[in-house]
């Protein structure tokens, strides 16, 4: 029994030997598929997902430092446009890269490209293979760019945003959105949801979020006495700084500053009672439509204006320009006017009809649009769709008013080209009459002056006015029969409302002489011809014809003369063609009364004295025609 028993026991703990092993076996194993599983998790499993948003405007590159990255982690980064006409790009680059470097790779590709004589857009792609780990221009459709990156090393990488093609000249700007995912494939597609740790924070050092710094000089006098300055649009928890001093005279400029409503939120100096003024503004939300206000009501002289934003340094005055920009400068408005058409020149009501076409060329930020949303560069406009166009710019839109119209004028087509980049190509073919000043004292020997005037409505701080070069003429096939229309010029130059207010005026002018065929042939040989007959009565001696034929030229001279009275208003002075019918009329009759005179000395029997009379008269009659001519020429012509 004893054996049997130290048998079993035996049996018993070879068992259970053979069990502990195998479960030591078994514990190992679990420990190391644990210690794997944790290791692939680091690695492969998801990630945190992030969403940074911001704005790149022209010429500017973002950064972010991308902090404690591991080895083997798969980076999914999509960055998308939400505003302007941004087309963002981005690369990947190891550690940290000043902030000049990367402009200096725009810089390089264009000494590259002008060098070699090639391709900017080819020495950019070899620039950024040099420069960066991983760059994407529109891997995510369209303009959006999106990769995945597999992390190379631990350690700290930089993301540099930017507009692309800057290095071909083309600009691009607007928001933006970056989304960033650790083994998050989601990101590609932009429908990763943000959660979990930061991924990425902004370099401040390389890119100070928001800050810029602004400078304008003007001057006020005795008809204006307010100055306005828009401002750009702001951000919500921006700072604005602003300091205006007097540069010369005597001003005690004020300063406020005023909310899109109009209504004042801060003030410096109203009293007047120092050289500058100056005041900051924390915005409590998104601002635009700002501006600032430099007045004074009774000093002149010329100011200096320094504005910035989230830069304390300018209320000292020494701040210098840099950064992004802080007031919104006119936007400046190229305008062309092309006469197609003369259809009437209205000399009586002072008026002329054309038909001409207006063309006006500016670019503006605020209308720039996203290629991507309609698969396009730029968009065609007419009509209806361009009138709620320009309802929903909120005023950035060149109002123009044409200021010597009269009536209606009638638009036979309107379109507009918007580009994407916020350019505007506006043309206008349209039929008006338009008020002249004409002055008939040369008539018909006059050079009338055209002037068609077009007002813009905003003041010169919003739109100013510039002539568009190449485009402005007269069509040959203009239709005017009576004038001449050969030369023409245009001007800019500024009006100013009873609030002193200046704006800027467009002036398409022409001067225009008579053909002169018409008149030649219609009234001055007609005229020549009248007075060669009353001469040559005087060759004549019966009186009695001699009173019948002066008398008949008489009566024609008061029907020519009314004749050609419809022609032209009824004036308060007299022309040279009134001048001339007048004396031409006044020594018809004077050769009737002579010739009565000389009727009655004969009846009187005093013949000897008719004769030696007549004798002179057969010369002096046309010596003081012709004497009389001159001295009107010389008095209205020259």
């Amino acid at each position: 029994m004893v054996n049997s028993g130290n048998a079993l026991l035996a049996w018993s703990c070879s068992i259970l030997f053979a069990c502990r092993t195998r479960l030591t076996i078994a514990l190992i194993g679990l420990l190391a598929f644990t210690c794997a599983l944790n290791l692939y998790a680091d690695e492969a499993l998801p990630g945190p997902v992030q969403v940074l948003t911001g704005r790149i405007d022209a010429d500017e590159v973002v950064f972010y430092r991308l902090l404690d990255m591991k080895a083997g982690q798969k980076l999914m980064i999509r960055l998308e446009a939400t505003s302007g006409n941004l087309d963002p790009a981005f690369g990947v680059a190891s550690g940290t890269i000043d902030a000049t470097k990367f402009e200096e790779i725009y810089e390089e590709a264009d000494e590259v490209a002008a060098a070699k004589g090639g391709d900017p857009i080819a020495a950019m792609e070899a620039l950024r293979r040099k420069h960066f780990l991983a760059f994407d221009d529109d891997g995510g459709g369209g303009l959006t760019a999106a990769l995945e990156f597999e992390i190379p090393q631990d350690g700290e990488y930089e993301i540099l945003l930017a507009g692309t093609q800057k290095a071909i000249g083309r600009e691009t700007f607007g928001n933006y959105r970056l989304l960033l995912g650790i083994n998050q494939p989601d990101v590609l597609d932009g429908s990763a949801q943000p959660f979990g740790d930061a991924i990425a924070s902004r370099n401040l050092e390389a890119t100070p979020p928001g800050v810029g710094v602004d400078e304008l000089s003007n001057s006020l006098g005795a008809l204006k006495k307010v100055h306005h300055v828009p401002l750009q649009a702001i951000r919500k928890g921006d700072r604005l700084y602003a300091r205006v001093e007097a540069a010369e005279g005597e001003l005690k400029p004020g300063l406020q500053l005023y909310n899109f409503a109009g209504k004042a939120v801060r003030s410096s100096n109203m009293d007047g009672g120092s050289s500058s003024a100056s005041l900051e503004y924390e915005f409590p939300d998104d601002a635009e439509n700002y501006e600032l206000k430099v007045s004074d009501c009774c000093n002149e002289g010329a100011f200096r204006l320094l504005v910035g934003i989230n830069e304390s340094e300018v209320l000292s005055g020494n701040a210098e320009v840099d950064g992004r920009p802080v007031i919104r400068r006119p936007i400046v408005v190229k305008q062309g006017l092309q006469l197609e058409q003369v259809i009437e020149v209205h000399q009586p009501r002072e008026l002329f009809s054309v038909v001409a076409v207006l063309r006006m060329q500016w670019r503006d930020p605020a209308l720039a649009f996203n290629p991507e949303h309609c698969q396009c560069n730029s968009k065609s406009l007419h009509e209806l769709g361009l009138d709620q166009f320009i309802a929903g710019t909120d005023g950035r839109w060149p109002a123009i008013s044409f200021r010597n119209q009269q009536g209606k004028r009638w638009s036979q087509n309107r379109v507009a080209e918007i580009y994407s980049d916020g350019s505007v190509i506006y043309a206008e073919r349209f039929t008006a009459s338009f008020q002249v000043d004409f002055d008939f004292r040369k008539f018909p020997f006059d050079t009338q002056t055209f002037l068609i005037h077009i007002d813009a409505v905003q003041p010169e701080e919003q739109f100013l006015f510039q002539d568009l070069p190449g485009f402005s003429g007269i069509s040959e096939g203009h239709g005017e029969d009576e004038f001449i229309l050969t030369a023409f010029d245009t001007l800019i130059t500024s009006g100013e409302d009873a609030d002193g207010e200046t704006y800027s005026v467009f002036t398409f002018r022409f001067e225009a002489p008579r053909h002169l065929s018409y008149y030649v042939f219609r009234i001055f040989v007609p005229i020549s011809l009248l007075v060669l007959v009353s001469w040559f009565t005087f060759f004549l001696r019966d009186y009695k014809h001699r009173i019948e034929v002066t008398s008949a030229n008489l009566l024609v001279f008061i029907a020519f003369s009314f004749s050609i009275a419809g022609n032209y208003p009824r004036l308060g002075y007299l022309t040279f063609l009134d001048t001339v019918m007048a004396v031409m009329f006044v020594m018809s009759a004077l050769i009737v009364v002579y010739n009565v005179s000389m009727k009655r000395l004969e009846l009187a029997g005093r013949e000897d004295l008719v004769n030696r009379i007549d004798n002179v008269m057969d010369w002096m009659v046309p010596v003081m025609f012709l004497g009389s001519l001159g001295i009107m020429i010389k008095v209205f012509i020259y």
